[in-house]
C-alpha cells in the first residue's frame, strides 16, 4: 500500500491495547475540496481526526497511529458500545458528501480501502460484522459514507456483512406495505443487528425512527432511501439478524 504521513495533533495521548481495537468505522470527508479536509483533520482547533485518509487518487495518508484514539466517531452507539472512538479505527475517504454534490467513490479509493481493511482486519482480528459506517453508529447526525458506498462489494469480499437475499426477491418486496406488528419486528431486528433504537429526549420519536430507517437503507437497501419501512426492509433485516448475532 502506498502510504504517506501527515500526523494530526488531535488524539488521546494514552495508548490503548491491541485488543481494544474491535471496529473499523468508514467515513467520507464531506468537504468540497480534499485540501480543506486535510487541513481540518490536522488543525488542532477542529478537534477532529482519523487514523487514515484515503485521497481521491487512492493514496493512503496516516494521520493517527492505530494504538492512539483518534476523534472521528463522536457521540456514537452500537450494541453495548458507547463512544466508539475508544474501540475503533477511523478511515476517512475524500468525498464532498451529501452537502456538496455527493459522488461515487473512485476505483482507486475503493481498492486502497480494500487492501487497508484486509490488513487491519488481520492485524487486529476484527470481526467483519464490526466494519461499520459512521451513519450506523450516529444515525441522527451522520449520513456517511452514504448510499453510494459499495457495501455489497465489500460484503462479497468478506470484509463486511451483507444480506444473502437475491435481487429478484428483494425487488419483488420493495414498497409493499407491512402491518404495525411487522414494523415493530423490523425495529427489534435493527436492535439485534446493533442499531440503537432508543430515542434521545431531544428528538421527536417519529423523526428519530425515520433517521434510523434511513441509516439502515443507506447501508443495506441503497437503491431507495426514503425513511419508510416496507416488506423489502423487513426481509433484509430478518436475514441480517442471523449474521450479526
Amino acid at each position: 500500500m502506498f502510504k504517506t504521513f501527515n500526523y494530526s495533533p488531535n488524539f488521546k495521548i494514552a495508548k490503548r491495547k491491541l485488543n481494544q481495537i474491535k471496529f473499523i468505522i468508514v467515513h467520507y470527508t464531506g468537504m468540497k475540496r480534499e485540501s480543506e479536509a486535510i487541513k481540518k483533520l490536522t488543525d488542532i482547533k477542529s478537534k477532529v481526526s482519523c487514523h487514515y485518509l484515503i485521497k481521491n487518487n487512492g493514496e493512503i495518508v496516516v494521520m493517527v497511529p492505530d494504538l492512539y484514539e483518534a476523534w472521528h466517531a463522536g457521540a456514537s452507539l452500537w450494541k453495548n458500545y458507547k463512544s466508539l472512538n475508544k474501540h475503533s479505527i477511523g478511515i476517512e475517504i475524500s468525498n464532498p458528501g451529501h452537502a456538496h454534490n455527493y459522488k461515487k467513490f473512485s476505483k482507486k479509493q475503493i481498492q486502497s480501502l480494500k487492501r487497508l481493511s484486509q490488513f487491519l482486519i488481520k492485524k487486529y482480528r476484527i470481526n467483519k460484522k464490526n466494519i461499520l459506517g459512521h451513519s450506523d453508529i450516529a444515525p441522527t447526525r451522520k449520513k456517511d459514507p452514504g448510499e453510494k458506498f459499495p457495501w455489497k462489494y465489500f460484503g462479497k469480499l468478506g470484509i463486511s456483512e451483507w444480506h444473502s437475499l437475491s435481487k429478484e426477491i428483494i425487488v419483488q418486496n420493495r414498497e409493499k406495505k407491512i402491518s404495525l406488528i411487522n414494523k415493530n419486528k423490523f425495529f427489534k431486528n435493527l436492535s439485534k443487528i446493533g442499531y440503537s433504537i432508543k430515542s434521545p429526549s431531544k428528538f421527536k420519536k417519529d423523526l428519530f425512527l425515520k433517521l434510523i430507517i434511513c441509516a439502515f437503507q443507506r447501508r443495506f437497501r441503497q437503491e431507495l432511501v426514503n425513511g419508510k419501512i416496507d416488506q423489502e426492509c423487513l426481509i433484509i433485516s430478518q436475514n441480517l439478524v442471523k449474521k450479526f448475532n
